[in-house]
């Protein structure tokens, strides 16, 4: 090799350091190792390829090059002829960031003939140098393991689409670049030529969650050309990865079954409305949002369009008690935009963890399921009829809300009366005394969109039911009705003192006797004195205090005026 062309090769990088003194004649290069980093991976050896910066002094410390100087690191092959000899033994054996004083003798260097103009014949040179950067073109990607996740259900492939953290560096230690500092992962498919190809293949095999050390010779990043002001040519690059999610185009949702019950009689499909509870977190844990921190479920339709297709897909099939995880990729979530409002990223992969409280569907009816009937049983109960009963009321997810229980006695009502919600009136009905009862109420048979107090809206309801007693009611609008035809001097008989006015208590006391007696009977009632007081007080029509012949009026005389009227 020419001694010009050894100096264009030597001159990229010097420190200024002072001469060593005068050692005398030198055989060969003397090395200072003034600066040794306690843990080198590498040490330059024959036929690698290296970056170093250097000054270059004479023995006066005069400079005659610097790499410094021209602002760009030296690259070469080490030990193969390109330098001149004693630079060539002096670099071999570096560490990265090693620092090394090398005093080169003339014959090592540039002999009697020197550099015209640059270097003197006979000059022994004296280089301070820093290795930077060491690779070989036999080296392959070196991928260290830093943490793990202990669950990975899947690694990354080529045409994936992936978001992580990194940050850059050279080999050195110096920083070229870093998501972290945007404040944004790097999203972007692995295997399709996006990215440098060092980077494409150190990505695969990664897990959600984990975190890689990448090191990429140049020629798998960005080679002889390096990249800008901040990678220089033929620089090995060092990432720090941090691998926050992934996904594929053709992902689909997946369903992970963390805990389904025994016993699934049904379910959920679409147009059916369901209430669950949900943690809604990133691939790397973040949560966005939580149904629980609102201590209220979320309430809609499924397979309708109301959520995000994902979620539409992940609840189809649902048992109630369920606990389901849901993982949606962003193309069936908030695709590439995201969702500002639950701070969820462009592109990023969601999972929901899923507690499916309660469905329905609004053409649902009562569920009846019946426990226990007695044998012999041929009298159950109609609407107007008075029934007792005991009951058990929670929600589907065993959340207790009422029980007659905590009372001294029964529940007691008049069926078809709109005293009790729909679907508990409907399964009451056809029940004997003493037969149990299961009963499934739909919110549009119970309380509803709103709900009541203590029960929230759109729940499903679920009761326990035992009849305890029933008493034969009247048609509506009735208080009291005959066994047979009334009697045809009805106002006279009930005129017990015959003094021509009827009050309360003569009243109450015809009527009495004639349930007493079987003649008719009164509207069932916890409280017959009141349905008596009641009946007085519409006879009484002036509201004097007592019944004279023009007021008392059979109601099927009543009715009959009525039509009569509207004729």
């Amino acid at each position: 090799v020419a001694p010009g062309s050894r100096c264009l090769l030597l001159l990229l990088g010097i420190l200024g350091a002072p001469a060593l003194g005068d050692p005398g004649p030198l055989e060969d290069v003397v090395i200072d190792r003034y600066y040794i980093p306690k843990i080198c991976l590498r040490e330059a050896q024959m036929g690698d390829f290296i970056r170093y910066h250097y000054n270059g002094t004479f023995k006066d410390g005069k400079k005659f090059d610097s790499s410094y100087d021209r602002g760009a690191t030296v690259a070469g092959v080490v030990g193969v002829g390109r330098l001149i000899t004693g630079m060539d033994r002096g670099l071999q054996g570096m560490c990265v960031n090693e620092r090394r004083h090398l005093i080169v003798p003339p014959h090592l260097g540039y002999g009697s003939i020197g550099v015209a103009g640059l270097i003197p014949p006979d000059a022994t040179l004296y280089f301070d140098v820093v290795m930077l950067d060491i690779w070989n073109k036999n080296d392959k990607l070196q991928i260290t393991t830093l943490s793990k996740p202990e669950r990975c259900n899947r690694t990354v492939e080529n045409s994936d689409f992936v978001r992580y953290h990194y940050n850059g560096t050279l080999l050195d230690g110096t920083p070229f670049d870093s998501s972290y500092s945007k404040g944004s992962t790097y999203d972007t498919y692995v295997g399709t030529g996006w990215l440098i190809k060092g980077m494409d293949q150190g990505l695969l095999g990664m897990c959600a969650g984990e975190k890689r050390s990448i090191i990429i010779p140049p020629f798998l990043a960005y080679g002889e050309k390096g990249y800008g002001t901040v990678i220089p040519p033929q620089a090995s690059l060092v990432f720090s990865v941090l691998l926050v999610d992934f996904h594929n185009p053709k992902d689909g949702v997946f369903l992970e079954h963390l805990e389904v019950p025994e016993s699934c009689k049904r379910r959920a499909v679409t147009g059916d409305f369901v209430r669950y509870h949900y943690n809604g977190t990133l691939m790397d844990g973040t949560l966005f949002d939580s149904s629980y921190s609102r201590n209220q479920t979320y309430n809609t339709y499924i397979g309708k369009g109301y959520i995000i297709p994902g979620m539409d897909q992940g609840l189809q099939g649902v048992c109630v008690g369920e606990q389901r995880r849901v993982v949606i990729p962003p193309h069936l979530a908030y695709g590439e935009n995201g969702a500002g409002k639950y701070k969820i990223p462009g592109s990023a992969v969601l999972i929901f963890d899923v507690h499916v409280i309660d469905f329905h569907n609004p053409a649902d009816p009562v569920e009846i399921e019946t426990v226990f009937r007695p044998e012999g049983c041929n009298v159950t109960t109609r609407n107007r009829d008075f029934v007792r009963y005991h009951y058990n009321c929670s929600l589907l997810d065993g959340t207790r809300l009422f029980s007659s229980h905590d009372y001294e006695k029964p529940q007691e009502v008049t069926l078809g009366a709109n005293k009790v919600i729909e679907g508990l009136n409907s399964g009451l009905l056809d029940m004997c005394a003493g037969e149990r009862r299961v009963l499934i109420v739909p919110p549009h048979l119970g309380h509803g969109e709103s709900g009541a107090r203590g029960v929230p809206g759109s729940a499903v309801l679920r009761f326990e039911v035992e009849l305890i007693s029933m008493e034969e009611g009247v048609p509506e609008g009735y208080l009291f009705i005959w066994h047979r035809e009334p009697p045809a001097s009805l106002y006279e008989q009930m005129d017990l003192n015959k003094d021509g006015g009827i009050p309360a208590e003569e009243f109450s006391t015809f009527i009495k006797t004639q349930v007493a007696e079987g003649k008719g009977r009164l509207m069932p009632s916890s409280d017959p004195e009141k349905v008596i007081a009641d009946m007085f007080r519409n006879q009484d029509r002036n509201q004097d205090g007592k019944i004279t012949p023009d007021e008392l009026k059979l109601k099927s005389d009543e009715d009959q005026e009525k039509i009569h009227e509207e004729l």
